[in-house]
Protein backbone atom coordinates (compact mmCIF):
# COMPACT_ATOMS: atom_id res chain seq x y z
CA UNK A 1 0.00 0.00 0.00
CA UNK A 2 2.94 2.27 0.63
CA UNK A 3 4.09 2.09 -2.88
CA UNK A 4 1.10 2.66 -4.39
CA UNK A 5 0.27 5.50 -1.77
CA UNK A 6 3.40 6.92 -3.17
CA UNK A 7 3.20 6.45 -7.11
CA UNK A 8 -0.49 8.24 -6.25
CA UNK A 9 1.02 11.54 -4.31
CA UNK A 10 3.19 12.45 -7.57
CA UNK A 11 0.18 14.53 -8.22
CA UNK A 12 -1.73 15.30 -5.23
CA UNK A 13 -2.27 15.18 -2.04
CA UNK A 14 -4.20 11.44 -0.57
CA UNK A 15 -5.76 11.82 2.49
CA UNK A 16 -8.32 15.11 3.50
CA UNK A 17 -7.36 16.03 7.26
CA UNK A 18 -10.00 15.53 9.22
CA UNK A 19 -9.05 18.33 11.93
CA UNK A 20 -11.87 21.11 12.10
CA UNK A 21 -10.33 23.91 10.10
CA UNK A 22 -11.84 26.49 12.30
CA UNK A 23 -9.40 25.12 14.67
CA UNK A 24 -6.33 25.95 12.40
CA UNK A 25 -3.74 27.54 14.64
CA UNK A 26 -2.14 30.65 12.60
CA UNK A 27 0.80 31.66 13.92
CA UNK A 28 1.73 34.52 16.25
CA UNK A 29 2.49 37.92 15.62
CA UNK A 30 5.72 36.98 17.43
CA UNK A 31 6.11 34.35 14.92
CA UNK A 32 5.72 36.13 12.02
CA UNK A 33 7.70 38.67 12.55
CA UNK A 34 10.66 36.86 12.79
CA UNK A 35 9.94 35.39 9.50
CA UNK A 36 12.51 35.83 7.05
CA UNK A 37 11.15 35.10 3.50
CA UNK A 38 14.19 35.96 1.25
CA UNK A 39 14.82 32.36 0.26
CA UNK A 40 11.46 30.66 0.02
CA UNK A 41 11.10 26.56 -0.20
CA UNK A 42 7.76 25.28 -0.70
CA UNK A 43 7.08 21.78 -0.55
CA UNK A 44 3.13 21.96 -1.70
CA UNK A 45 1.86 22.76 -5.40
CA UNK A 46 -1.39 24.71 -3.33
CA UNK A 47 1.13 26.71 -1.19
CA UNK A 48 3.50 27.46 -4.19
CA UNK A 49 0.58 28.85 -6.16
CA UNK A 50 -1.32 30.84 -2.76
CA UNK A 51 2.73 32.32 -2.43
CA UNK A 52 2.80 33.42 -5.74
CA UNK A 53 -0.39 34.82 -5.52
CA UNK A 54 0.64 37.01 -2.83
CA UNK A 55 3.31 38.31 -4.74
CA UNK A 56 6.28 36.43 -3.20
CA UNK A 57 6.89 34.63 -6.22
CA UNK A 58 10.57 35.17 -7.05
CA UNK A 59 11.74 34.21 -3.23
CA UNK A 60 10.70 30.92 -4.08
CA UNK A 61 14.37 29.10 -4.64
CA UNK A 62 12.99 25.11 -4.56
CA UNK A 63 9.44 23.70 -4.52
CA UNK A 64 8.23 19.96 -4.87
CA UNK A 65 6.84 18.17 -8.09
CA UNK A 66 3.13 19.76 -7.58
CA UNK A 67 4.44 22.95 -7.70
CA UNK A 68 2.77 23.30 -11.40
CA UNK A 69 1.23 26.42 -11.08
CA UNK A 70 2.53 29.06 -12.08
CA UNK A 71 4.27 27.86 -15.26
CA UNK A 72 6.25 30.38 -14.93
CA UNK A 73 7.82 29.95 -11.62
CA UNK A 74 11.89 29.90 -11.57
CA UNK A 75 12.53 27.70 -8.71
CA UNK A 76 14.76 24.46 -8.32
CA UNK A 77 12.49 21.15 -8.58
CA UNK A 78 13.53 18.99 -5.45
CA UNK A 79 11.08 16.97 -6.60
CA UNK A 80 8.41 14.39 -5.14
CA UNK A 81 7.71 15.95 -1.35
CA UNK A 82 7.91 12.23 0.41
CA UNK A 83 11.65 11.89 -1.25
CA UNK A 84 13.15 15.19 -0.67
CA UNK A 85 16.24 14.99 2.17
CA UNK A 86 16.99 18.04 4.03
CA UNK A 87 20.50 17.91 2.61
CA UNK A 88 18.80 19.14 -0.93
CA UNK A 89 16.59 21.61 0.76
CA UNK A 90 19.52 23.21 2.79
CA UNK A 91 21.50 23.37 -0.11
CA UNK A 92 19.40 26.14 -1.30
CA UNK A 93 19.75 27.92 1.89
CA UNK A 94 16.40 28.77 2.75
CA UNK A 95 15.19 31.14 5.10
CA UNK A 96 12.31 29.46 5.59
CA UNK A 97 10.22 26.16 4.23
CA UNK A 98 6.53 25.71 3.90
CA UNK A 99 4.53 22.61 3.68
CA UNK A 100 1.81 20.72 5.26
CA UNK A 101 1.83 18.27 7.97
CA UNK A 102 0.45 15.39 6.02
CA UNK A 103 3.23 15.62 3.42
CA UNK A 104 6.83 16.34 4.70
CA UNK A 105 8.90 13.16 6.41
CA UNK A 106 8.97 13.61 9.83
CA UNK A 107 13.10 13.22 9.83
CA UNK A 108 13.02 16.21 7.63
CA UNK A 109 11.43 17.87 9.77
CA UNK A 110 13.68 17.22 12.53
CA UNK A 111 16.37 17.90 10.39
CA UNK A 112 14.96 21.21 9.20
CA UNK A 113 14.56 22.33 12.87
CA UNK A 114 18.06 21.46 13.82
CA UNK A 115 19.42 23.48 11.23
CA UNK A 116 17.62 26.11 12.58
CA UNK A 117 15.90 26.88 9.40
CA UNK A 118 12.07 28.56 9.85
CA UNK A 119 9.31 25.47 9.13
CA UNK A 120 6.06 26.17 8.67
CA UNK A 121 4.07 23.65 8.41
CA UNK A 122 0.44 23.82 7.71
CA UNK A 123 -2.60 21.45 8.34
CA UNK A 124 -4.20 21.06 4.94
CA UNK A 125 -7.85 20.63 4.66
CA UNK A 126 -9.79 19.84 1.32
CA UNK A 127 -12.66 22.40 1.61
CA UNK A 128 -13.36 26.08 0.93
CA UNK A 129 -12.82 26.80 4.13
CA UNK A 130 -9.86 24.74 4.56
CA UNK A 131 -8.59 26.40 1.51
CA UNK A 132 -9.30 30.03 3.16
CA UNK A 133 -7.71 29.30 6.30
CA UNK A 134 -4.82 27.73 4.52
CA UNK A 135 -4.43 31.60 2.25
CA UNK A 136 -5.07 33.03 5.70
CA UNK A 137 -1.99 31.18 7.33
CA UNK A 138 0.49 31.90 4.67
CA UNK A 139 -0.61 35.57 4.48
CA UNK A 140 -0.25 36.17 8.16
CA UNK A 141 3.16 34.26 8.07
CA UNK A 142 4.80 36.60 5.29
CA UNK A 143 3.18 39.26 6.65
CA UNK A 144 1.10 40.01 3.37
CA UNK A 145 -2.22 41.65 4.48
CA UNK A 146 -3.63 41.92 1.06
CA UNK A 147 -5.43 38.13 1.07
CA UNK A 148 -8.60 38.81 1.21
CA UNK A 149 -9.77 39.35 -2.34
CA UNK A 150 -8.49 35.64 -3.37
CA UNK A 151 -10.52 34.85 -0.43
CA UNK A 152 -13.62 36.57 -2.12
CA UNK A 153 -12.92 35.38 -5.39
CA UNK A 154 -13.30 31.87 -3.79
CA UNK A 155 -16.36 32.54 -2.43
CA UNK A 156 -17.92 34.25 -5.31
CA UNK A 157 -16.96 31.86 -7.42
CA UNK A 158 -18.45 28.92 -5.88
CA UNK A 159 -21.87 30.51 -4.89
CA UNK A 160 -22.63 30.82 -8.64
CA UNK A 161 -22.81 26.75 -8.89
CA UNK A 162 -26.10 25.94 -9.82
CA UNK A 163 -28.33 22.89 -8.34
CA UNK A 164 -28.57 19.82 -11.05
CA UNK A 165 -31.95 18.87 -11.56
CA UNK A 166 -30.53 15.23 -10.85
CA UNK A 167 -26.89 14.84 -9.48
CA UNK A 168 -24.61 13.24 -11.76
CA UNK A 169 -22.60 10.29 -10.45
CA UNK A 170 -19.15 10.76 -11.12
CA UNK A 171 -16.30 8.05 -10.36
CA UNK A 172 -12.80 9.89 -10.28
CA UNK A 173 -10.70 7.01 -11.61
CA UNK A 174 -6.51 7.49 -11.46
CA UNK A 175 -4.08 6.14 -14.16
CA UNK A 176 -0.24 5.71 -14.47
CA UNK A 177 -0.95 3.31 -16.94
CA UNK A 178 -3.76 0.62 -17.66
CA UNK A 179 -1.82 -1.46 -14.62
CA UNK A 180 -2.23 1.12 -12.28
CA UNK A 181 -5.62 2.19 -11.74
CA UNK A 182 -7.37 3.62 -8.22
CA UNK A 183 -10.43 5.35 -7.60
CA UNK A 184 -11.12 7.99 -5.12
CA UNK A 185 -13.64 7.80 -2.39
CA UNK A 186 -14.69 9.82 0.98
CA UNK A 187 -11.55 11.54 2.34
CA UNK A 188 -10.08 12.72 -0.66
CA UNK A 189 -10.28 15.95 -2.40
CA UNK A 190 -11.75 14.57 -5.64
CA UNK A 191 -14.73 13.47 -3.36
CA UNK A 192 -14.72 16.60 -2.03
CA UNK A 193 -14.15 19.03 -5.34
CA UNK A 194 -17.26 16.42 -6.42
CA UNK A 195 -19.26 17.80 -4.52
CA UNK A 196 -18.47 21.24 -4.80
CA UNK A 197 -19.28 21.08 -8.18
CA UNK A 198 -22.79 19.81 -7.37
CA UNK A 199 -22.72 16.79 -8.37
CA UNK A 200 -22.16 13.14 -6.34
CA UNK A 201 -19.06 10.98 -5.99
CA UNK A 202 -20.16 7.65 -7.38
CA UNK A 203 -17.62 6.16 -4.74
CA UNK A 204 -18.38 7.55 -1.42
CA UNK A 205 -19.25 3.78 -0.20
CA UNK A 206 -15.23 4.01 -0.18
CA UNK A 207 -12.48 5.45 1.96
CA UNK A 208 -10.02 6.57 0.41
CA UNK A 209 -8.00 5.79 -2.80
CA UNK A 210 -8.80 2.14 -3.68
CA UNK A 211 -7.98 0.05 -6.67
CA UNK A 212 -10.61 -0.29 -8.98
CA UNK A 213 -12.01 -3.21 -10.33
CA UNK A 214 -14.36 -4.05 -12.94
CA UNK A 215 -17.08 -4.83 -10.23
CA UNK A 216 -16.18 -1.61 -8.39
CA UNK A 217 -17.39 0.09 -12.19
CA UNK A 218 -20.89 -2.13 -12.67
CA UNK A 219 -21.48 -1.30 -8.97
CA UNK A 220 -21.05 2.73 -8.66
CA UNK A 221 -22.42 2.63 -12.62
CA UNK A 222 -21.35 6.25 -12.71
CA UNK A 223 -23.11 8.36 -15.19
CA UNK A 224 -19.27 10.28 -15.87
CA UNK A 225 -15.26 9.81 -15.48
CA UNK A 226 -13.21 12.21 -14.41
CA UNK A 227 -9.72 11.79 -14.78
CA UNK A 228 -6.74 13.66 -14.47
CA UNK A 229 -5.35 14.64 -17.99
CA UNK A 230 -2.09 13.57 -17.51
CA UNK A 231 -3.95 9.87 -16.41
CA UNK A 232 -6.12 9.89 -19.59
CA UNK A 233 -2.64 10.48 -21.40
CA UNK A 234 -1.16 7.57 -19.90
CA UNK A 235 -4.03 5.26 -21.01
CA UNK A 236 -3.82 6.40 -24.64
CA UNK A 237 -6.89 8.93 -24.38
CA UNK A 238 -10.40 7.86 -24.27
CA UNK A 239 -10.60 5.20 -26.42
CA UNK A 240 -7.73 3.63 -24.18
CA UNK A 241 -10.10 4.22 -21.16
CA UNK A 242 -12.94 2.31 -22.61
CA UNK A 243 -10.55 -0.78 -23.22
CA UNK A 244 -10.52 -1.31 -19.70
CA UNK A 245 -12.45 -3.61 -18.45
CA UNK A 246 -15.89 -2.70 -16.91
CA UNK A 247 -15.99 0.98 -18.40
CA UNK A 248 -18.24 -0.16 -21.17
CA UNK A 249 -20.52 -1.33 -19.04
CA UNK A 250 -21.23 2.18 -17.21
CA UNK A 251 -23.24 4.94 -18.48
CA UNK A 252 -20.28 7.17 -18.45
CA UNK A 253 -18.64 4.32 -20.77
CA UNK A 254 -21.41 3.76 -23.12
CA UNK A 255 -22.04 7.29 -23.88
CA UNK A 256 -18.58 8.38 -23.59
CA UNK A 257 -18.75 10.82 -20.77
CA UNK A 258 -15.15 11.51 -19.88
CA UNK A 259 -14.19 14.24 -18.47
CA UNK A 260 -10.30 15.25 -17.81
CA UNK A 261 -8.73 18.28 -16.20
CA UNK A 262 -5.37 19.56 -14.84
CA UNK A 263 -4.52 17.80 -11.93
CA UNK A 264 -3.21 20.06 -9.67
CA UNK A 265 -6.40 22.77 -10.57
CA UNK A 266 -8.83 19.82 -9.84
CA UNK A 267 -7.34 18.40 -6.57
CA UNK A 268 -4.98 20.93 -5.48
CA UNK A 269 -7.61 23.29 -3.59
CA UNK A 270 -5.67 26.70 -3.51
CA UNK A 271 -6.45 30.06 -4.39
CA UNK A 272 -7.89 28.99 -7.89
CA UNK A 273 -10.50 26.32 -6.39
CA UNK A 274 -13.76 28.75 -7.71
CA UNK A 275 -12.10 28.28 -10.67
CA UNK A 276 -11.40 24.46 -10.45
CA UNK A 277 -15.19 24.18 -9.45
CA UNK A 278 -16.35 26.12 -12.33
CA UNK A 279 -15.04 24.32 -14.95
CA UNK A 280 -16.11 21.13 -13.77
CA UNK A 281 -19.57 22.09 -12.77
CA UNK A 282 -19.95 23.36 -16.37
CA UNK A 283 -18.37 20.14 -18.02
CA UNK A 284 -20.69 17.99 -15.83
CA UNK A 285 -23.74 19.84 -17.58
Amino acid sequence: MKKILSILALTLVLVSCKKNPETLSLPSVAESQKTDITRIVSLNGAITETLAALNVANNIVGKDVTSTFPTNLKAIDLGHVRSISAESILALKPTVVFGTTKEVNPTVTNQLKKANVSLVLINQEYSVIGTKNLITQIASTIKNKNYQPLIDEISNKTATIETFAKKPKVLFIYARGAGNLMVAGKETPLHSIIELAGAENAASALTDFKPLTPEALLTTNPDVILMFDSGLQSLGGINGLLKIEGVTATNAGKYKKIIAMDGHLLSGFGPRLGDAVIQLHNKLK
